[in-house]
């Protein structure tokens, strides 16, 4: 499955308290707080269908033209290695637990198919009910429920809307650019 649906095929629900954004859209501090305040909203997060086996997800109307996505992991679900290009994020767990795995190097944006990841630039870390975290442009992260028998919901939003997701492979210290995806590719 894609990092993220075709927005077509989604029920949208608009937040009512998301606050006006800048002209140039929102920051990273607003999309965080946006993912925190909606992680909080215990009647949407229940709206949520789960399914047993792949994640489920709701499309939501994020601050000023953010995209924002409610997300069902079920148990051993994810992402693989991605990022999303030239957009900001944020996201928040609502229940369970997710881990993130991230790369602490900034990476060429473009031009490259195969890198060699200096020792040192792995993080890791594990995201429970109300913890959130942002992130600017160009974040490589893999995200996980690693639950055996838990599913995760988290609230994620993304400025501008993801103009392209690019899709890696890694083995060790390889990272290697396997696909680019576009907002037409989930269509």
């Amino acid at each position: 499955m894609s990092a993220l649906p075709p927005s077509s095929a989604l029920p949208v629900r608009t937040s009512a308290s998301a606050p006006a954004a800048a002209a140039t859209g929102p920051d990273t501090a607003e999309l965080l707080d946006f993912v925190r305040r909606t992680a909080n909203d215990a009647a949407l997060v229940a709206s949520l269908p789960l399914d047993p086996e792949g994640r489920t997800w709701i499309r939501l109307d994020g601050p000023g033209g953010s995209e924002a996505w409610l997300i069902g992991w079920p148990p051993g679900a994810g992402t693989g290695w991605h990022d999303h290009a030239d957009s900001i994020g944020a996201f928040t767990t609502a229940a369970g637990a997710l881990k993130e795995y991230s790369l602490a190097a900034r990476l060429p944006t473009d031009g490259w198919k195969t890198l060699e990841l200096s020792e040192g630039v792995d993080r890791t870390r594990t995201l429970t009910a109300g913890q959130g975290r942002a992130f600017g442009r160009h974040h490589v992260h893999e995200v996980l429920n690693e639950s055996a028998d838990e599913h995760a919901v988290s609230v994620h939003a993304y400025y501008p809307p993801l103009p392209r997701i690019r899709r890696y492979s890694r083995t060790g210290a390889v990272l290697r650019l396997e696909q680019i995806e576009r907002p037409e590719d989930w269509q």
